[in-house]
């Protein structure tokens, strides 16, 4: 449900930073060839050009339009989504926030509303100077859901730069949908903070690339793949839930440690290395600070800590293509696959690690700074 689009059909940048193979084509291939999902959710679809092109695709059979919200590719489900770089005079800085909606005719009344208060809404991912409770106002008006993006994350976050101390500083609560937990955090860290306890949390890969779908997602327990039925999920309503999580152990994440901006090295508050209080505040020190439930028994679905293929150490690109080739997609390979199945394709170093991995068992250094995790 975090996907960008690098460039559209006709080669126009939308996320600058995303690469330019994450096209609206190739997300749609990727994700049912390729990685094994059923619904994405694309958050540059505020872009008239790319929405031009799924109506193109529509007038030309390629998709449909459902009823229930949602656009159909063939089995794939499109969310048509919003990312947008929130900063208001409550903000101590910039936020990031996902805006769903569930038609083209809604997208395109939201696109025109933001076109007016930012400086280029053919991009991704732009500024947005508006008061936030009138945003999500208008998301709400236009039916949609209201979901705060990767809220720990040192920069352009709710509460790694967004908030002193409580999301009540600049949203209305009542209006947020959900929360984006991020690469460095998972669902026991997050209920360190009281106030999420009543939100549903929902991880999310934010790929900057095909590789990158999919290293975070969610199952949900639902009657069809539609945007009516994903706001019943994230509800708990009739039945239709979400049924567990998988995200990245938080120690691959880029922001799990503190450190020190000027040499890289952990630190606290100082750094013993070069002697700079310079620092990018981890997201687990961040929660430390904002702790504030005695309690973190909440009823939440299971958290899986997942390692996408790409960690595992010594398995490169023809490895996994060869890996793809004989068991289909990456989520069979990650969760399914035995071990004697893999070692007849790889070697057993590879196979081993794959199946440590689903186990929990490999050794990870911790990331931080901007800079991943590792497995070793």
């Amino acid at each position: 449900m975090h996907i960008h689009i690098g460039r559209t059909r006709l080669g126009a940048a939308v996320k600058i930073t995303a690469a330019s193979s994450l096209t609206l084509k190739s997300i749609i291939h990727y994700a049912k060839e390729i990685k094994g999902i059923d619904i994405v959710g694309v958050i540059d679809c505020h872009v008239r050009e790319v929405l031009c092109e799924i109506e193109d695709d529509i007038a030309n059979g390629i998709a449909i339009e459902l009823e229930d919200g949602g656009i159909n590719y063939s089995g794939v489900t499109l969310l048509l989504g919003s990312e947008i770089e929130l900063y208001d005079e409550n903000c101590q800085g910039p936020i990031h926030v996902l805006a769903f909606l569930p038609t083209l005719a809604a997208m395109h009344e939201f696109s025109e509303w933001i076109s007016t208060r930012m400086k280029n809404s053919s991009l991704s991912s732009q500024r947005i100077y508006e008061n936030a409770r009138v945003l999500q106002q208008k998301v709400h008006e236009l039916k949609g859901l209201f979901i705060p993006a990767h809220v720990f994350t040192p920069f352009k976050s709710l509460y790694g730069k967004g908030v002193k101390e409580s999301l009540k500083e600049v949203f209305t609560p009542a209006l947020i949908d959900a929360i984006e937990l991020g690469l460095s955090s998972d669902t026991q860290m997050a209920d360190q903070i009281a106030e999420l306890h009543s939100y549903p949390f929902i991880t999310n890969s934010d790929a900057h690339s095909l590789e990158k779908m999919a290293r975070e997602y969610q199952i949900i327990k639902m009657m069809n793949p539609t945007f009516k039925e994903l706001r019943l999920a994230l509800k708990g309503e009739n039945g239709r839930r979400i049924v567990s999580n998988y995200g990245l152990n938080p120690l691959l994440g880029k922001y799990y440690e503190t450190i020190c901006a000027k040499c890289s090295a952990v630190v606290t508050l100082q750094c013993s290395n070069c002697g700079s209080t310079s620092m990018i505040k981890g997201v687990s020190d961040r929660l430390r600070e904002l702790a504030s439930s005695k309690s973190i028994e909440v009823a939440r679905p299971p958290y899986q800590h997942q390692i996408p293929l790409e960690f595992i150490p010594k398995l490169g690109k023809k490895t996994l293509e060869k890996l793809r080739d004989h068991f289909g997609t990456d989520m069979n390979i990650i969760h399914q696959v035995e071990e004697k199945q893999l070692q007849q394709v790889v070697s057993p170093v590879i196979s081993s690690a794959i199946v440590a991995a689903r186990n929990g068992t490999l050794s990870i250094k911790a990331g931080g700074g901007g800079t991943y995790g590792k497995v070793e």
